[in-house]
């Protein structure tokens, strides 16, 4: 047995609050450790004490095991929580913190050098006898070598990071002729997020389940696990939704997966958490993904079922203890539904989101569970990964755990940037997820064209729901204006700007039946007529086609931001701005999409380039995002460098029409 007092948490966001919550009611001390771009983070009012470890970008804060080492020191904690990312499946870590007389909350180094790698842990289970896909692993990484190998395994099929997960450094292909760009892409993604570009090949399994074991040791020979998780629903290799059980596993599939992940972790001499990953066709066939040697961001509902916390099991395992419960122990009830809550735009490729919280508003009912790290006023930077919460359900049965989470999702309020809530909501409702039918190619079947990523620009009603707040905004600002009796039905004219197009809306005040403010709003050939009840701060009550319903809003000066439940959107007031000259779609202009950093610019001044051309290669939110030219051209002006930091809608590439040359 290890005396442990303090706990270091060497991680920031929701899963640094959750793991502090759980070491403070077992009576541990906490530490959070920071970047100057999170001084006001929810994680650090939530320790004990924390230490700033510098600089806003992860190479220089939370990616730096010296310095998350010496606020260790200087603390006196005993032990480090890494969470999940960042530091969590380095083995020279793991090495380190027992180098320096500190309990590492996580596997040894060895475990986690051999599972951190696709390459060397398929290698080991295909040894271990267990199943795997078939493709190529070696050690040979030249791109003539990966060329030759995926003829072999044919297409389609897969080109995955060694290193790392989450979806970076994966690509799905078809066709050989695309082949060695993707393999250039996938390097290029890999190298930068996990400081490896080294690549394996696989063959793609068509419309596999992703289904995941829980599996848990300790430092005395026992190993068990906590059920399986069902990950299916994926966009871009990202999970969705995450449930337990899973609908489409039975209990002799259960066993034989759980048993197999169990000896997986045997044969590696595993301690604590870990999740074996696996790919099952519509035979139950399952084969081998990967194992991530961590706490995994979807264990909540694993949590749920079992009624275990897991946070609780790994600091008992890091201090000695054998596990709490035998596989005999081990009972799993109910159902649970997890989904992730991300700043991204879902109406534009999804694309992250940066910019300030300006309203953040949870559900506290029966059955829902929200592990998330922000607060209203907090600043989503473009550092880190846009996952702003995860919102989980728990029900007698999946029903009622699915019915349960779609309405807290809808009810949890987010403004002041783009978000998946919509999308979240919809997923959850839609008809063949609700049968349990749901592959890993749902999204590509099933949800292209969900009104969340379809409707581009606000409807009529939304415009018309903002322009009533824009007016009684005026009349409560105005003292004088809040005083005037208006004896006449009187109009006013509005322009209101969304991503860069200004619409004419027009409000007619009328009388009402039930006695409150009443306004017939006109856009373009479409006529609304709006109720406003009451206008509080951050939300108002409106009634319209009878139905009487409150929305959430917040204004910064002259934006709106606004989500009647038709998505969130930000809106602009330029009723009295100066005309500007048209840009928009087919402009010149190349801008940055979001905050970041330039990885590479593809072109030069002078060159002749195409619509739709990628000329720079911004990353942002550990993802690199190709920014295209609008028109064709050729390239007038460059203003921006390899490594640079750019803000949103920075001015990066200038292309200069054909017709204009």
């Amino acid at each position: 047995m290890k005396i442990l007092n303090k706990i270091l948490i060497a991680n920031r966001g929701e899963i640094a609050v959750r793991v502090i919550r759980t070491a403070r009611d077992l009576g541990y001390r906490t530490v959070a450790v920071y970047s100057e771009a999170d001084a006001g983070a929810l994680h650090v009012q939530e320790a004990d004490q924390a230490v700033c470890i510098g600089a806003a970008a992860v190479g220089e804060s939370y990616l730096v095991p010296e310095k998350i080492l010496d606020a260790a020191a200087r603390t006196g904690a005993d032990a480090i929580h890494p969470g999940y990312g960042f530091l969590s499946e380095n083995s020279a870590f793991a090495e380190a913190c027992e180098a320096a007389g500190i309990v590492f909350i996580g596997p040894r180094s060895e475990a986690i050098n051999l599972m951190g790698s696709k390459r060397l842990s398929k290698i080991a289970m295909i040894d271990a006898g267990v199943p795997c896909i078939p493709g190529y692993q070696g050690a040979d990484q030249s791109d003539d070598t990966l060329l030759a190998k995926a003829e072999e395994i044919g297409f389609p099929l897969m080109v995955k990071a060694s290193a790392g997960g989450g979806g970076r450094g994966m690509r799905l292909v078809f066709e050989q002729a695309e082949l060695a760009e993707q393999i250039r892409t996938a390097r290029s993604e890999a190298e930068s997020a996990f400081g490896s570009g080294e690549l394996i090949l696989e063959r793609a399994v068509i419309e596999p389940r992703h289904i995941e074991i829980q599996v848990f040791a300790d430092e005395h020979g026992n190993a068990v696990y906590l059920g399986e998780r069902d990950c299916s629903i994926q966009r871009r290799h990202q999970k969705v939704v995450e449930e337990a059980p899973s609908p489409f596993v039975d209990e002799e599939l259960r066993q034989r997966m759980g048993e197999a992940a169990v000896n997986a972790a045997k044969s590696c001499n595993y301690r604590g958490a870990g999740t074996v990953e696996f790919l099952v066709d519509s035979d139950k066939n399952f084969y081998f993904l990967e194992m991530n040697t961590r706490l995994q961001v979807e264990h909540p509902v694993t949590e749920l079922i079992s009624g275990q916390d897991l946070v609780e099991w790994q600091l008992k395992v890091a201090a000695g203890e054998t596990l709490p419960l035998t596989q005999e122990q081990i009972s799993l009830k109910g159902h649970a539904v997890e989904v992730r809550l991300y700043a991204e735009d879902p109406r534009n490729n999804f694309m992250p989101q940066t910019g300030q919280v300006r309203q953040w508003t949870i559900p506290q009912r029966e059955g829902i569970r929200m592990d998330h790290g922000i607060q209203t006023g907090q600043v989503v930077s473009p550092h880190y990964d846009p996952m702003i919460a995860k919102v989980i359900a728990y029900g007698s049965n999946r029903t009622e755990a699915i019915r349960r989470l779609a309405s807290a999702v809808e009810d949890t309020q987010l403004l002041g940037l783009n978000n998946n809530k919509l999308f979240l909501q919809n997923v959850l409702r839609h008809s063949v997820f609700a049968k349990g039918e749901a592959t890993t190619a749902f999204i590509e079947q099933h949800f292209t064209s969900d009104v969340s990523m379809d409707q581009k620009t606000p409807s009529a009603l939304t415009l018309a729901r903002a322009a009533v707040l824009y007016f009684q905004r005026g009349v409560e600002s105005s003292v004088e204006r809040a005083s005037i009796t208006r004896p006449t039905p009187k109009g006013y004219h509005y322009q209101l700007e969304f991503d860069g197009k200004a619409t004419a809306v027009k409000l007619l005040e009328i009388e009402s039946a039930s006695g409150v403010t009443a306004f017939e709003v006109t856009i373009d050939d479409a006529s609304e007529t709006v109720e406003l009840v009451s206008m509080t701060e951050g939300q108002a009550l409106m009634i319209h086609n009878q139905v009487r319903e409150s929305l959430a809003y917040s204004f910064d000066g002259k934006q709106l931001y606004i989500d009647d439940g038709c998505g969130h959107f930000i809106l602009e007031d330029v009723t009295h701005k100066p005309a500007a000259a048209a840009g928009g779609a087919g402009s010149g202009q190349v801008k940055a999409s979001m905050d970041g950093a330039i990885v590479e610019v593809l072109v030069e001044e002078g060159a002749r380039v195409d619509a739709g051309q990628t000329l720079v290669v911004l990353e942002a939110m550990k993802m690199e995002h190709p920014l295209k030219a609008g028109i064709s051209g050729v390239v007038k002006s460059i203003s921006c460098s390899a490594g640079q930091q750019v803000k949103s809608k920075q001015l990066l590439v200038t292309v200069e029409a054909d017709e204009d040359v």
